[in-house]
C-alpha cells in the first residue's frame, strides 16, 4: 500500500484450548471489538483430551457473526485469517466426523495437541533415526502428528480406514471457510514432518514436501501410496489467499461471500508474527526476537535469518511464519495449565483468586521486611514438567516436583507455592534461552503476550529471572492479532505478510529486571537444574532391574 492510510478492516480467529475468540482490527491493528465462545473438551481417560469439530465451527460463526454486526457495511471487511491449536481432525471422505475416541462418540473427532495417548508411539518413531528429525529438535513429541496417526492405525483401525481426510486444526477451519482442502505450510512443516524444500531444507539441496522414505519407515506407508491424499497435496504459505468465503460460510458469519481467507496459522505462530513485529523501528529485522506466547502451554518463537538446529527445540522450520527465515520453537508443555492445577490441588478458586494471591504475598514481603516479593521462596522450590519437557530435554516422560512442602494448608502457603511455581516456569525458559544461544542464536529482545501476561508479576518474575527486559504488546490479544494479519495479507492490500504485520504490530511496553533480586534467582536456578538432574537420576535407579 505504500504510504496510503489502511482502512479496511480485518478479521481475526483464534481457536485456543478451550475457547473461540474472535476481533474485528483495524489497519493499524487496533482491536475494536472481540467476542469469545466457550468450547468443550472431553478427557475420558489419562492424557487423553478430545474436542467436536462441527461445535467448534459453530462456536467460530457465532464470535465472527457477533464482532461483525456493528458494522454495516460488510465490504469494508477485507479479508479474514485463522489460527488454532496444533489438534488432529479426522473427517470420513464426505466430511462427516470420524471418532477418535475410546468411548466411539462420533462427534469427538479431534485428538487434541496436548494429548499424549501416542507417547509410546513417539518413542517408536524416534527410536528410528530419520533424517526429517532434524527439523524437530530430533525427537518428534506426542503432540505431533504422526504419532497421532500411528496411534490411531494401531489402536482405532476402523476409524484409520474409514478416514478419508486429516487436517490440522486451522487447515480445517479454512477447508470450513472456503471449500478448500489445500494446507498451510505452517502447519506441515511444524506438525507433521513436511520439509519445506529450498527454505526449510538446512540448505542440503532436498527437494521438500512429503518424505515417502520417513512414512514407509514409520508404519504410514498408505498415506504414501495414496498419493497424500488424506494428508493434503496442496501447500499454501501463511497469509497466501487460500479462497473466497463459500455462500454457507459466509451465511453463518454474517459476512459477504467471496471475502478473502488466508492461508493459517497454528495459534502460537499467529502470536510469534504479532509479537515479534511489536514496537518494531523500520530499520529494525524480525529475527532474533524471542516470543513467548504463554497459555495452556508455553511457546518460545524466534526467526533466524539462516538454519540452526538446537538439540530439543523445533525446527528450523523454513518458510513457517515469514518467507525466506527460519523458525526455530522451544516449549513448555504446561504453564497456564500448570498454574491452574497448583492453585486447585491447594484448595484455591473462585473469582480473582491470582489477585487474591498476588495481595498476599506483597502483604507477607512487607511482613518479612523483605524488598522483593520474589525473595519469599528461599526453600520452596518448584520443578514444572508436570506434563512433561518439551523442551529442551523432549522428554514426555519428566513429570513435576515441588520441595519444602509443610502441612501448612493455609492461603499464605499456596500464595507461595503459586510464586515458586511462576518462577519454575521463567527457569524453564532461561534453560530453554541457553540451549537455543549455545546453538548459535542471537535473541536481542524477549516478548511475551497471552493469557498468563494478565498478571504483571508473571512478566516481571521473567525479566527478573532471566535477567532481560521484557516488552509486552499494549494490544494483548496477540494471538488474534496475528490472525487478522493473516487477513489483511490475504486481501492483497499489503505487499506481503510482514508488511502486513509491521503495519498492524503496534506499540509495546518495558518491564526492565529489577537488579536486586538477580543473584537470588541465579541461585533458585542452580536448585531447577539440580532437580531436573535428580530426577533423571531416580529414574535411572529405580529402572535397574531388582535384584
Amino acid at each position: 500500500m505504500g504510504g496510503e492510510v489502511d482502512d479496511g478492516l480485518y478479521v481475526g480467529v483464534d481457536v485456543g484450548s478451550g475457547s473461540v475468540r474472535a476481533a474485528l482490527v483495524d489497519g493499524t491493528g487496533r482491536v475494536l471489538h472481540t467476542h469469545t465462545h466457550v468450547i468443550t473438551t472431553a478427557n475420558p481417560q489419562q492424557d487423553y483430551y478430545e474436542q467436536d469439530s462441527e461445535e467448534i465451527w459453530r462456536a467460530v460463526c457465532v464470535c465472527v457473526k457477533a464482532v461483525t454486526k456493528e458494522e454495516e457495511d460488510k465490504s469494508r471487511i477485507k479479508g479474514i485469517g485463522f489460527d488454532a491449536t496444533c489438534s488432529l481432525v479426522v473427517l470420513a471422505p464426505d466430511f462427516t466426523p470420524v471418532t477418535v475416541s475410546p468411548t466411539g462418540e462420533a462427534r469427538f473427532n479431534i485428538i487434541m495437541w496436548m494429548d499424549h495417548r501416542a507417547s509410546k508411539e513417539a518413542d517408536f518413531i524416534n527410536s528410528h533415526p530419520h533424517k526429517v528429525l532434524k527439523f524437530v529438535g530430533g525427537k518428534v513429541s506426542p503432540e505431533m502428528q504422526t504419532p497421532k496417526l500411528l496411534w490411531l492405525k494401531r489402536h482405532m483401525t476402523s476409524s484409520w480406514v474409514t478416514a478419508g481426510h486429516f487436517f490440522d486444526l486451522p487447515d480445517y477451519l479454512t477447508f470450513k471457510a472456503t471449500g478448500s482442502i489445500s494446507r498451510s505450510l505452517c502447519s506441515l512443516t511444524c506438525k507433521w514432518t513436511y520439509l519445506s524444500g529450498g527454505v526449510g531444507s538446512a540448505g542440503e539441496g532436498d527437494k521438500g514436501g512429503w518424505d515417502e522414505a520417513f512414512f514407509r519407515h514409520i508404519g504410514l506407508e498408505e498415506l504414501a501410496e495414496e498419493g497424500w491424499a488424506r494428508i493434503g497435496q496442496e501447500v499454501r504459505a501463511p497469509g497466501e489467499r487460500c479462497g473466497g468465503l463459500t455462500d454457507t460460510a459466509a451465511h453463518m458469519m454474517g459476512l459477504r461471500a467471496h471475502t478473502p481467507v488466508a492461508a493459517s496459522f497454528i495459534d502460537a505462530h499467529a502470536g510469534c508474527l504479532a509479537l515479534v513485529a511489536a514496537g518494531v523501528t523500520d530499520r529494525q529485522t524480525l529475527t532474533g526476537r524471542l516470543a513467548l506466547i504463554c497459555g495452556t502451554s508455553t511457546c518460545h518463537m524466534s526467526l533466524s535469518p539462516g538454519p540452526i538446529e538446537v538439540p530439543g527445540v523445533w525446527g528450523p522450520y523454513g518458510g513457517a511464519v515469514l518467507p525466506s527465515t527460519y523458525l526455530a520453537e522451544g516449549g513448555i508443555s504446561a504453564s497456564g495449565a500448570l498454574v491452574d492445577h497448583i492453585i486447585r490441588s491447594g484448595g484455591g478458586g473462585g473469582g480473582g483468586i491470582y489477585g487474591r494471591l498476588e495481595e498476599c504475598l506483597e502483604e507477607e514481603a512487607k511482613k518479612e521486611g523483605v524488598s522483593s516479593s520474589s525473595l519469599l521462596t528461599q526453600h520452596l522450590h518448584v520443578y514444572p514438567d508436570f506434563h512433561g519437557n518439551r523442551s529442551p530435554l523432549a522428554d514426555a516422560h519428566m513429570t513435576g516436583m515441588i520441595c519444602g512442602l509443610s502441612l501448612d494448608q493455609s492461603e499464605r502457603r499456596l500464595a507461595l507455592t503459586y510464586l515458586a511455581t511462576l518462577q519454575a516456569l521463567a527457569y524453564g525458559t532461561r534453560q530453554i534461552m541457553e540451549h537455543m544461544t549455545q546453538a548459535g542464536h542471537e535473541l536481542t529482545t524477549v516478548l511475551m503476550c497471552g493469557g498468563l501476561c494478565a498478571s504483571d508479576l508473571y512478566i516481571q518474575t521473567h525479566a527478573d529471572a532471566l535477567g532481560i527486559e521484557v516488552l509486552t504488546p499494549q494490544q494483548q490479544p496477540s494471538v488474534v492479532l496475528g490472525a487478522a494479519i493473516l487477513g489483511a495479507a490475504a486481501s492483497g492490500r499489503h505487499p506481503s505478510l510482514e508488511a502486513a504485520a509491521r503495519a498492524m504490530g503496534g506499540p509495546v511496553r518495558r518491564w526492565p529486571p529489577n537488579p536486586q533480586v538477580k543473584g537470588f534467582h541465579d541461585k533458585k536456578y542452580q536448585v531447577f537444574l539440580e532437580m531436573q538432574q535428580h530426577q533423571k537420576k531416580y529414574r535411572e535407579m529405580m529402572n535397574e532391574p531388582l535384584n
